[in-house]
């Protein structure tokens, strides 16, 4: 793995103190984690944080991470693609963070276990990006122009951005942050 992949994604970074804000409602989901490079920087800075993934090698090594580091991560294992049902509650999450990951069928998901006033941070690749880089190779994967907010129409967005990103590597990504409507944190 390189050194840059182990970093937190920058839009976590920015918006930490929100997400801190909306984990006092629950804890912070991050959706198809992986090995965790945004759950381990979300559990370092105090948040309670669920990771759930597919993959059983990256959770695994997720644990092996928060273990030697002495970070409270609970981890969930779950095909989000074979039912498309989030295994949690209605609102039992103060923040959901998803990076690198579309699967257009669990934004209501994503919605229904937000808790009122819960935050979404979601980043993901759109159709531009096939003309930087080869990966993903599935248009299902890219996201069209303007796409991203109309997913969460339900949400009031708080930030919606589109853009050629230069760091750690040129990506075209779409970026949301948004606010379940309800009781404020």
């Amino acid at each position: 793995m390189h050194e840059a992949e182990a970093e937190p994604a920058a839009l976590l970074r920015a918006e930490l103190e929100r997400l801190r804000a909306a984990a006092s409602a629950g804890p912070v989901l991050d959706l198809a984690c992986g090995r965790g490079r945004n759950a381990l920087a979300l559990a370092r800075a105090g948040l309670p944080v669920i990771g759930l993934d597919l993959d059983r090698e990256r959770l695994e090594a997720l644990r092996a991470s928060a273990l030697a580091g002495a970070l409270p991560v609970a981890l969930l294992r779950a095909d989000l693609e074979a039912g498309a049902r989030i295994p949690l509650a209605d609102a039992s999450c103060g923040a959901v963070v998803v990076f690198r990951y579309l699967h257009r069928a669990l934004a209501r998901e994503i919605v229904r276990v937000l808790a009122p006033g819960g935050l979404l941070l979601y980043e993901t690749f759109t159709r531009s990006q096939r003309g930087i880089a080869q990966h993903p190779k599935n248009p299902a994967f890219l996201l069209e122009p303007g796409e991203l907010p109309k997913l969460f129409a339900a949400l009031e967005p708080l930030h919606v951005e589109e853009a050629v990103v230069s760091a750690p590597v040129p990506e075209a990504v779409a970026r949301l942050v948004a606010r379940k409507r309800g009781s404020p944190l």
